[in-house]
């Protein structure tokens, strides 16, 4: 559901300001300590930034796709381990209650995720199941009113510190594949629940990730996302729209501050007698840079507005999420270039940028999985239509 144009843009300037004043001059202490200050996620939960995608009855602020699209290009400007403290809860976190879930569910989790009392997780990858995600092999057997789990989740945004998790498992091991695989919602401190110790990453300081281990844990019955089993490969896949074309609007304002930083220099460093920005070369890379931040820019919202219009939009959030972060990756790569040696130092913040980008290209799946969805559903239709 829309917000008024009024409110929205109140919404937007409220976060712009936030991010420039309370989010930028932070980067590096949390790059260096790996520390989202606890301060900073009360500030968060106090703008609604929790509750972004949860539908206002339940407490949230209920935005659109587009509306979510644009305010992710305004959170991406920041360093990204900032968006992560709340970014499952906007995302794969939450929406599969939101979309899935029986309104029991709905009514306990939603309010406490929107508010950010309960932060969550989504917990899906497995050690030998990444972008094989239908492969995965953690069991959820039944036991009375109970359902027991079985195995290791890896590199679970947000787990070493989530509240509750989504939890896909395998409840009939004699379907392989998609079909035998439920969703659950597994509460942090249920007994045979335990967390590996937060990995070193390339970049994104201050988002953190872990394993997630499963030994004989209990899960209540009531706790099976819309109480039906061998739904739960769906109900992932149905965030996945929605998540892939958020991570694009974070994409598109990723780029802009990386092009804004080199811009800045550019103009200011001086070689030869003149900056650097008037040498064409120079130029040049500035150029397809906003010229690719634009494309994406535009083919995000476009899409967004075709799923807000309730159009299938699996190809297109695909191509989005693709593009989008591909685009972010040349961006931060050209910035580099233009600042040259001092790219490579860290005290000028676009080797962190250049850091932070890498991982875009992999979460809510990677580049080479976009392009078999992609050329899957062409083929699908192109067949369904002889």
């Amino acid at each position: 559901m829309a917000l008024d144009a009024e409110t929205f843009q109140h919404l937007l300037d409220t976060v712009d300001r936030f991010v420039n004043e309370r989010l930028i001059p932070l980067e590096q202490q949390v790059s260096d300590t790996d520390t989202v200050p606890e301060e900073l996620k009360a500030e968060m939960a106090e703008l609604g930034l929790f509750g972004l995608s949860v539908p206002e009855e339940y407490g949230g602020i209920g935005l659109n796709m587009e509306e979510e699209v644009r305010l992710g290009r305004v959170l991406g400007r920041a360093a990204p381990a900032f968006r992560s403290v709340f970014g499952t809860n906007v995302g794969i976190g939450s929406q599969g209650i939101v979309i899935d879930g029986t309104e029991e569910q709905k009514r306990k989790y939603l309010p406490l995720i929107a508010s950010g009392e309960m932060v969550t997780s989504f917990a899906l990858t497995e050690p030998d199941a990444g972008s094989d995600a239908a492969g995965l092999k953690t069991l959820a057997i039944r036991d009375g009113d109970s359902y027991v789990l079985n195995g290791t989740k890896r590199f679970i945004t947000n787990a070493p510190t989530a509240d509750v998790l989504t939890v896909m498992a395998r409840t009939n091991p004699d379907i392989k594949g998609a079909g035998g695989i439920s969703a659950f919602i597994v509460e942090r401190g249920s007994n045979g629940l335990s967390f590996g110790k937060p990995e070193k990453k390339m970049g994104q300081q201050g988002a953190h990730v872990c394993d997630v281990i499963f030994e004989d844990c209990r899960v209540p019955a009531e706790n099976l996302i819309g109480g039906v089993e061998g739904q739960g490969f769906k109900t992932a896949m149905k965030t996945l729209d929605r998540g892939r074309l958020h991570l694009a609007g974070v994409c598109v304002g990723f780029a802009e501050r990386a092009l804004d930083t080199a811009l800045a220099y550019a103009c200011e460093r001086k070689q030869f007698g003149q900056a650097i920005a008037d040498f064409q070369l120079v130029q040049a890379m500035l150029a397809d840079s906003k010229t690719e931040i634009y494309a994406a820019e535009c083919m995000t919202v476009d899409a967004a507005k075709k799923r807000d219009a309730g159009q299938n939009v699996a190809t297109e959030a695909a191509c989005c999420k693709m593009f989008a972060s591909e685009m972010a990756g040349r961006v931060v790569d050209r910035a580099v270039q233009i600042f040259g040696g001092s790219g490579y130092i860290a005290d000028y913040g676009v080797e962190r940028m250049y850091r932070d980008a890498r991982i875009f290209r992999l979460y809510e799946g990677t580049t080479q999985i976009q392009q078999i969805v992609i050329a899957r559903n062409m083929i699908r239709e192109m067949r369904e239509g002889l």
